[in-house]
């Protein structure tokens, strides 16, 4: 039988995790100028550094490249909020990155007024249903390109009809937004409970 200790020092790694995920921090006043700079920029874009931001920040050129795509979708998008979620929460469920799928599934619900048991279903991959029509459309059109099956001819038109082009890019460009969000979390093992550095 193995040695309880010997197990335990094996499995507490103190260099497994940093300060989110597996990913270690710079706090700000040691961050080097160009990183400082892609940070403020993404602070002053969303009024806050989330999540993977806190992990591009290591890419001070990804970042200021990337984070304007995600403040779009805070401000921007021909999507509602509850459009958004939807499409969020069937991508981060299908990627299966926690932080995303836990912070989104409150997201979802709070700002985005999506019924919980609704929300849950689309991180499970559950089969559910919306009332209202572009609701309805955006859930069937990202449930197929999550599951990377081809989009019907009457989903097609159907979304085309209800999101306009516009809308449909939106949700399409959205999906491959959370798709790198997720990858992100996922390569650093960001727990669902993860906080980082506040700062």
């Amino acid at each position: 039988m193995p040695d309880i200790n010997e197990t335990r020092a094996l499995l507490e790694d103190p260099d497994a995790f940093g300060t989110f995920g597996r990913f270690t921090e710079t706090p700000v006043g040691q961050m080097p100028a160009e990183m400082r700079a892609a940070f403020d920029f993404t602070n002053s874009l969303r009024g806050l550094v989330p999540g993977p931001h806190k992990i591009w920040a290591a890419n001070p050129d990804l970042l200021r490249t990337i984070a304007p795509i995600g403040a779009y979708y805070q401000a921007d998008s021909t999507l509602s909020k509850a459009e958004i979620e939807i499409a969020t929460l069937v991508i981060c469920g299908r990627w299966g990155a926690a932080y995303s799928s836990f912070e989104h599934e409150k997201i979802g619900v709070r700002l985005g007024g999506l019924d919980s048991a609704k929300a849950e279903a689309l991180i499970a991959g559950l089969p559910t249903a919306f009332g209202d029509p572009r609701q309805q459309v955006v859930y069937e059109l990202s449930s197929a390109l999550a599951a990377a099956r081809v989009v019907p001819q009457g989903l097609f038109r159907r979304a085309q009809e209800l999101l306009g082009d516009a809308g449909l890019v939106d949700v399409t460009v959205l999906m491959g937004w959370f798709t790198a969000v997720s990858l992100t979390l996922m390569a650093y093992d960001v727990p669902s409970n993860a906080v980082g550095l506040d700062q």
